[in-house]
């Protein structure tokens, strides 16, 4: 079983930047991917970047393309989301998962079965 806690939201303001954490503890080995999603009120939640924990490959949605980094360290076992020119759109509960598996589309919900609490990130205007 693999433990995350996430860390890192708040408010800012709109081109600001912010970078979210995501400490991953417990059987880390099996870690196949990590991803951030988010969740807008009243919004589905949604797909933002993924890291494959082997080679550190990325993928993003087209949404954040250009402002956002996803990043691993290997020796903390911690994902980083550095989100820069940061716009009102951008605000949502972002959640860190992990998958074990390397079935599923990276950016559906089902490649991953282990998630975390949430952190809020707001930008105002």
């Amino acid at each position: 079983q693999v433990l995350l806690v996430e860390s890192g939201g708040g408010l800012v303001q709109a081109s600001d930047s912010l970078r979210l954490s995501c400490a991953a503890s417990g059987r880390t080995s099996e870690i196949y991917r990590a991803a951030w999603f988010r969740q807008a009120p009243g919004k589905e939640r949604e797909f933002v970047a993924a890291i494959f924990w082997s080679d550190s490959g990325q993928y993003y949605a087209d949404s954040v393309k250009g402002r956002f980094t996803i990043s691993k360290e290997n020796a903390k076992n911690t994902v980083y989301l550095q989100m820069n020119n940061l716009k009102p759109e951008d605000t949502a509960v972002y959640y860190c998962a992990v998958g074990a598996t390397a079935y599923f589309n990276t950016n559906g919900f089902n490649a991953y079965n282990t998630w975390g609490q949430g952190t809020q990130v707001t930008v105002s205007p």
